[in-house]
């Protein structure tokens, strides 16, 4: 097969897939290497963003994706007859953040750090498919731990985590750490001398 070729059979498999697809399942049944893979399905992607159509292509950590550009939302979902999902609450965007930035994390982490029980909405989060399961600690009871899915990653319209804004910090919460930091050093300096 030429390049041409191979970019056309990697957006017929995403088109018909409908969901993402693995970098690995794409190698596989391209029977190229990884590296010729992510090269030709960036490509295509440049390709097909750069058009002004309706679609538009997304990498999701190490999967591809097709998808409706947003602009075009409110006319597909009328088309589909598709009802709006609900916004999400206060206390599931809390317990999302937790869980998005500190990710595997335990229930009683979270509930730890909002300080209110949060079984309801973690379960919300994870039939919304944007919170799951991602096995369990090693400790007594074995308490579960979830982290974030790739449809989080759509939702929020970044292809990994790390491309998540930073948490904001208080300038003055910044400078009481670094000062009680140093305020332990130099203890530690006295104590050692």
């Amino acid at each position: 097969m030429e390049v041409k070729e191979y970019k056309a059979a990697i957006e017929a498999i995403l088109f018909a897939s409908g969901e993402p697809v693995s970098i690995s399942r794409l190698t596989e049944v391209l029977e190229m290497d990884g590296e010729t893979t992510v090269r030709f399905a960036d490509d295509l992607m440049n390709e097909i963003n750069l058009r002004d159509g309706g679609i538009k292509m997304i990498r999701l950590d190490d999967q591809y994706q097709l998808c409706t550009r947003k602009e075009y939302a409110d006319v597909v979902r009328r088309a589909l007859d598709m009802r709006r999902n609900t916004p999400l609450s206060q206390a599931a965007m809390e317990v999302l953040a937790i869980v998005a930035y500190n990710q595997p994390v335990t229930k009683a982490f979270i509930e730890q750090v909002r300080g209110v029980d949060c079984s309801a909405v973690l379960q919300g989060l994870v039939q919304k498919n944007l919170v799951e399961e991602k096995g369990r600690l090693e400790l007594p009871g074995r308490p579960l731990l979830y982290g974030t899915t790739p449809v989080f990653l759509r939702c929020f319209g970044v292809s990994k985590l790390s491309e998540l804004p930073p948490l904001p910090q208080k300038e003055e919460d910044a400078r009481m750490v670094e000062t009680t930091l140093e305020e332990v050093i130099e203890q530690t300096q006295q104590d050692e001398e």
